[in-house]
């Protein structure tokens, strides 16, 4: 995880084995219809994946899954 998501576990604000279970278990999040399809697709195809879930105070943590499958990663959109 990047350091914004690390504050936010260290200030109780997230929890980010919820939202890495949601991911592995193909729950996109707050994605729209088309990026749920590419994601499906993705998991197929050996893409990589992309998740969004929004937190409360409009606050958005992104997870992204390298086509490899070697690293995950939980960062907010601003430290891509």
């Amino acid at each position: 995880m990047t350091q914004g998501v690390n504050a936010l576990v260290a200030e109780g604000r997230l929890n980010p084995y919820v939202l890495l279970r949601r991911h592995l278990l193909g729950d996109w999040g707050d994605l729209c219809e088309e990026d749920r399809r590419l994601n499906d697709q993705a998991v197929q195809l050996g893409n990589r994946i992309l998740s969004a879930y929004q937190l409360e105070g409009n606050t958005t943590v992104w997870i992204i899954t390298e086509c490899d499958r070697s690293v995950t990663t939980l960062l907010l959109p601003s430290e891509y």
